[in-house]
């Protein structure tokens, strides 16, 4: 469909396209506004059809791909956080959405926290992270009161934090679940 395109827009047959008229077709593209991905998609069958197809590389070969933009996280106040953790249902989750916020870690990583991981003296949280790296993020007293309080003592070692009925960790997909709820109840 995108080689389609590209040949609509020339008019002219596949023997006579050269780096102008991809020039004019991506300039096109992107006067029209079509986003990032979509434009990566574009230029992927342009150099497919040029490199593999016709045999013509270098018409191809001052392309650049695009990034998409950077989007910067919603930050929230106090306030909203207050309100947002109130909206959770059920104590388990909102234990885990307060070590998420109050320690930055993601998702994953709070459902997958086992108790050893804590390390109460030092106020340190061990946290295996994307692509198994390991990495520390902060332990706050107040932290633990929220948590357990005094009995994270009584917590068998090598056990999750957060567990289901079962005693599995929370499915990181079901925690995203509760949390887009508790987002929509909140406002």
């Amino acid at each position: 469909a995108d080689a389609r395109a590209f040949a609509a827009f020339t008019r002219r047959k596949p023997a006579q396209w050269g780096q102008p008229d991809v020039r004019r077709w991506i300039d096109h593209l992107v006067r029209r506004g079509t986003k990032p991905s979509r434009l990566r998609q574009h230029l992927c069958a342009l150099v497919f059809l040029f490199r593999k197809t016709l045999g013509r590389p270098r018409a191809v070969s001052f392309i650049s791909w695009p990034r998409d933009p950077v989007r910067s996280p919603a930050v929230l106040s106090v306030q909203e956080v207050h309100r947002l953790l109130r909206a959770v249902p059920g104590l388990n989750y909102r234990k885990l959405f307060q070590t998420m916020f109050a320690s930055g870690l993601r998702i994953r990583e709070a459902c997958r926290l086992r108790t050893e991981d804590l390390d109460v003296q030092r106020g340190l949280i061990r946290v295996l992270g994307k692509g198994s790296r390991k990495r520390q993020a902060a332990l706050s007293p107040r932290l633990v009161e929220a948590i357990a309080g005094d009995p994270l003592q009584r917590l068998p070692d090598g056990r999750w934090l957060f567990t289901g009925r079962r005693g599995n960790p929370l499915d990181p997909d079901q925690a995203r679940r509760v949390f887009r709820k508790a987002v929509e109840a909140a406002g």
